[in-house]
């Protein structure tokens, strides 16, 4: 069960026991991600993640780090485009250590210069591994695609130039900006009782209440084509589809939908493209959901003369999927999949962990597992093709890394 507390300060703590395993999970996840960044901020959030682990005022890089390895326990960080998460997992016996360290870094990182400079150096070698990575850049250039100028196509590591122009001074006030109490959420998970959670509200009770007057511009979804020549063996395809925000009742629908067409292995996509002809290794589809928009997702890698093939393949797929739908087994195949891995996937103190802080951070509100199910359940095979109607019958965005850098034959 989980149990909601709210500071007096407005932070909000999320805390679901379980005392059948010896590990805890604590995340304290941040309402800010690369999608509130001015253009000249740009890789600001995904920075301050890095600089957290180069030292605060009780601890250096290097003792942060033993901190969590004399223990046994792990410590890592996320920041995607709307949020941020520092979280460890550790033994229960070592529970308060881990959150006093979580808590050091959070409040008394001191951003030194030197140490800045260096962690500069660091996250462009990132941005230059992300260069050299086709199949994970051509999914940032479809979000520059799809989204132009917007906030969210901007990449969540930034760029070089911004990178450079960093100062201790931007970290500290986007921090005071944002890494305030009312849009901080602490998410505990694991062998400790309500006890801890008075100690974790004790470490933060001096975090200071501040109402967040940012206000996010909904995103207008481009269908823009895009291609870039690059010296790879493979042709890297992207394709972007306008979908549907987080709270959107249609997303359990969409989920199914995108689960046929290409979120499993018996998916037509993998079973046409990869199975029956051999036209790729990988090729998938997913549905990324924002506060305020969406965007679903399909990818594929393949041979440059085999590229105008797989495009038309998808291409006819989704025809298909928009006119007919899904097959009866199709959608109850697909019911018992979600079912199954969001199950799966809640096994372990960390994936509650970040369920629960997500949940919380985003929506505001938990929905247990028989009530998710029950909508799973619930849904018909004419809101699922009302869905594939709605999102295909759209223009896309493209995004395409190939050697030639040329669009499929049927866009040119």
């Amino acid at each position: 069960m989980i149990k909601r507390f709210v500071n007096n300060n407005g932070l909000r703590i999320v805390f679901e026991p379980n005392h059948t395993v010896r590990s805890v999970s604590v995340g304290i996840w941040i309402g800010t991600g690369s999608r509130f960044e001015k253009k000249n901020e740009n890789g600001l959030s995904h920075f301050i993640e890095h600089m957290f682990f180069k030292g605060t005022k009780k601890r250096s890089a290097h003792e942060i780090a033993e901190s969590f390895d004399s223990i046994g326990g792990h410590v890592n960080a996320l920041t995607s485009k709307e949020y941020t998460c520092y979280y460890a997992k550790v033994l229960d016996t070592h529970a308060k250590y881990a959150v006093d360290v979580l808590a050091d870094m959070y409040f008394n990182s001191i951003f030194e210069k030197k140490e800045l400079e260096k962690e500069k150096g660091v996250v462009l070698e990132e941005i230059k591994m992300y260069e050299d990575t086709p199949d994970d850049l051509v999914h940032d250039l479809l979000s520059k695609a799809s989204y132009g100028d917007h906030p969210l196509a901007y990449p969540i590591l930034g760029t070089e130039q911004t990178l450079s122009s960093f100062s201790p001074d931007d970290l500290f006030s986007f921090m005071d900006q944002y890494y305030h109490a009312e849009n901080v959420v602490i998410s505990i998970c694991g062998n400790v009782d309500e006890s801890f959670v008075e100690y974790v509200q004790e470490l933060f009770a001096s975090l200071e209440r501040k109402k967040n007057t940012t206000q996010l511009e909904k995103p207008s979804f481009l269908p823009e084509k895009m291609a870039r020549k690059k010296d790879t063996e493979q042709a890297h395809l992207c394709l972007g589809f306008d979908g549907y925000p987080i709270e959107d009742d249609r997303i359990y629908p969409l989920i199914l939908m995108n689960n046929a067409l290409g979120g499993s292995m018996s998916s037509r996509l993998f079973q046409e493209i990869r199975e029956n002809r051999g036209l790729a290794y990988s090729v998938f589809s997913y549905h990324s959901a924002f506060k305020d928009s969406g965007m679903l997702t399909i990818y594929s890698g393949s041979a440059l003369n085999q590229l105008d093939e797989v495009y038309d393949v998808i291409m006819d797929t989704l025809t298909d999927v928009r006119k007919m739908g899904l097959s009866d087994k199709e959608l109850r195949n697909g019911k018992e999949q979600l079912k199954g891995g969001l199950m799966l996937a809640l096994e372990s103190t960390n994936s509650r962990m970040s369920r629960n802080g997500k949940n919380e951070l985003l929506l505001g509100k938990h929905r247990s597992l028989d009530e998710i199910t029950k909508a799973i359940d619930e849904v018909t095979m004419e809101e699922v093709k009302q869905v594939g109607e709605e999102i295909f019958a759209n223009d896309f965005s493209l995004t395409l890394i190939s050697p030639d850098g040329q669009l499929p034959k049927s866009l040119q």
